[in-house]
């Protein structure tokens, strides 16, 4: 015969083990809506960050998926133009900053001549910075030593007489 109470502990039990699909479909919906909601703070608060994550993860995927024989077919005139574009591009930026700095009257040797000059006033600054520091130090050593010599006057004139 079975005990009515372990009926009872049977019973309740399987009931607790039947609810537990429910409480973790229940667990798992409110762990993916804050998860949605912390989700989207981030991209309202920091959408630039959301941003440039994207475009990283675009150009892994792009790195890691080979491309097709038909897509290099397609894409190398283009390609080849922009490399040339970007070439041409960065030429005349060079050119034109060139031409602005000879307008301007810099030179390569004007500048090199700049450097110097900054180098050597940094130098004349760091010798009167040591200078100014060392001139410090000796007076006070002076003074140090003209307290000590002041201090062993006293006490030798304290009313002693060396009677040796």
């Amino acid at each position: 015969m079975t005990d009515p109470k372990s009926q009872i502990d049977h019973d309740s039990t399987l009931g607790s083990i039947a609810a537990l699909p429910g409480q973790a479909i229940d667990t798992v919906r409110d762990s993916a809506a804050r998860t949605a909601r912390k989700t989207a703070d981030t991209i309202e608060g920091n959408p630039l960050s959301v941003l440039v994550g994207g475009l990283a993860v675009g150009v892994l995927a792009g790195a890691l998926i080979p491309k097709s024989a038909r897509e290099g077919e397609i894409l190398k005139p283009v390609g080849k133009r922009i490399t040339q574009g970007a070439g041409l591009a960065a030429k005349a930026a060079r050119d034109a900053g060139l031409a602005e700095l000879a307008a301007a009257g810099i030179s390569r040797d004007a500048a090199r001549d700049q450097i110097k000059k900054l180098f050597g006033s940094v130098v004349d600054a760091a010798k009167s910075a040591g200078d100014a520091a060392a001139k410090t130090a000796r007076a006070r050593d002076a003074k140090a030593d003209a307290a000590t010599k002041a201090d062993t006057e006293k006490s030798d004139g304290a009313g002693f007489k060396d009677v040796g």
